[in-house]
């Protein structure tokens, strides 16, 4: 546990300044490309992120969840991802001319084509990483983050400004693969084997095709919404439907990859310790709650405000969309540590079941609801994402004796804060002058907002507290030892 504490500090803090960069750049890029352009990539990336489910093949989640791991398992999973990921570039390529005709955006194909490229060099590190993952290795990871973030954000903005379009995004997601890639060779861990090898490819392919199963059908759940609305729609509606997306994601931002970094490694030690999951899982689930739940009501109530003080008014549009996705976001943040924990028992295969539930309603849905507008197709995500809950319920239940009532308990505290940050944001809302600037709005908001909070977790003696002071104090020490003495 102290070794994971640590583990998450440092990735708190470096995915939170590698998120905050590219949430900076997504803003910069907001005013130098128009909604067309960042759709052509959005409906693009689409595509890219299914093609990521079987490259990957589970690969990363075996080296992290297998119980001993020998070199030859090693060299195993190496063999297999740079074979899947060299066959998934391969035919990216071929088929980006058929995707570009079927959406009738003839821009697609070279962005397409461009992030097939990136697919010859994401193996070179996808091994290592994982190792690094599964070792709680944050520090080394985070380095590698700091390169790859700093080479897309430079690039991007670059391309963009000498006019590159769409292909700014493309360019610089290949050039952020390549930095990675090279940044992770000196920090392998030690002993670990270079060459591939296919000697124990049927384990590696046992358990990456029920994760393959589970990915591919997140693959494509996220991918139906702009491709629904790509087809029934038009690419702008898609880049509203993207940055509404972006701006419900913000606490995802700020927080980064830290909500699950080392969950399926640590559950499957706790796993196969024989100790009971529920414990971790529902403090894991109170902590995220705690901070997440309130950041999404903000967002809802204040959404006009954060999208015309981050992008401008050209992408007001979106501001209708937030309400819905934010209610999608918050049940899904209930159930967040469910996958990780199926994955580490070893089914990661039972994943797929909500899933596809979700895959198919929002097809029903969006289809049915879809009225031209960018409203109604929000609310029909929001139906689909509730669709699936009874599903997660039962298998929480069934897999791990946890009940929707001791669940919920949990969550109370949560809810509370929530609400009384709601409250006190909806106040000041009120109160301050509605013709001030909305940066400045919001700024002022921003210091009172954090104290009430703090009071809320204090009132409700929620578990996030006890963090709070111990993050509180590790930085106050660190400082001490930065500054000098007076």
């Amino acid at each position: 546990m102290v070794n994971l504490r640590r583990s998450l500090v440092i990735n708190f803090f470096s995915s939170s300044g590698a998120a905050l960069l590219q949430f900076i750049v997504s803003v910069l890029l907001a005013r130098m490309l128009s909604p067309s352009e960042i759709g052509v990539y959005s409906m693009t990336v689409v595509f890219v992120n299914l093609a990521h489910v079987f490259r990957d093949f589970g690969v990363s989640t075996y080296l992290q969840r297998e119980s001993v791991l020998t070199p030859d398992k090693i060299r195993s999973a190496t063999g297999v991802v740079f074979a899947t990921s060299w066959l998934i570039a391969i035919s990216m390529f071929l088929a980006s001319d058929w995707i570009g005709r079927w959406f009738n955006e003839p821009e697609i194909v070279p962005v397409m084509q461009v992030l097939a490229i990136g697919f010859l060099f994401i193996p070179f590190g996808t091994v290592t990483n994982a190792l690094l993952t599964r070792e709680f290795a944050a520090e080394k990871q985070a380095i590698v983050m700091a390169v790859g973030t700093s080479s897309f954000c430079i690039s991007c903005l670059v391309l963009a400004k000498l006019g590159f379009g769409s292909m700014s995004l493309a360019w610089a997601n290949l050039i952020n693969i390549l930095a990675c890639a090279i940044a992770y060779i000196p920090l392998r861990p030690k002993n670990t084997p270079w060459s591939p090898s296919f000697r124990h490819w049927r384990s590696v392919a046992h358990f990456g095709l029920g994760s393959l199963l589970t990915s591919c059908t997140v693959a494509i759940n996220n991918a139906i919404p702009d491709i629904l609305l790509g087809k029934m729609g038009s690419a702008r509606l898609v880049g509203l439907l993207s940055r509404a997306n972006s701006t419900v994601t913000i606490f995802t931002y700020v927080a980064g990859s830290t909500v699950n970094y080392g969950a399926v490694s640590y559950l499957a030690q706790t796993y196969h310790r024989g100790e009971s999951l529920i414990p971790t899982m529902s403090r894991a689930t109170a902590l995220l709650t705690g901070v997440g739940w309130p950041a999404l009501a903000l967002t809802a109530l204040l959404g006009h405000e954060i999208v015309l003080a981050l992008y401008g008014a050209t992408w007001l549009a979106s501001v209708p969309a937030i309400l819905p996705l934010t209610i999608a976001a918050a049940v899904g943040m209930t159930f967040n540590y469910i996958h990780p924990a199926i994955v580490a028992i070893g089914r990661p295969y039972l994943s797929a079941i909500p899933v596809l539930v979700t895959l198919t309603t929002r097809i029903g849905f969006g289809v049915a609801l879809f009225d031209g507008g960018l409203t109604g197709f929000a609310w029909a995500l929001c139906w689909a994402s509730l669709a699936a809950t009874p599903i997660v319920i039962m298998q929480q239940k069934r897999y791990f004796q946890w009940g929707l009532i001791p669940l919920l308990r949990a969550m109370v505290p949560s809810a509370w804060v929530a609400i009384g940050t709601t409250a006190a944001g909806a106040v000041l809302n009120l109160v301050i002058p509605a013709d001030w600037p909305a940066l400045v709005r919001l700024l002022v908001m921003l210091t009172p907002l954090a104290l009430f909070w703090y009071l809320m977790l204090r009132v409700t003696r929620h578990e996030l507290l006890e963090e709070v002071h111990r993050m509180t104090a590790t930085v106050k020490m660190r400082l001490g030892r930065l500054l000098p003495t007076v």
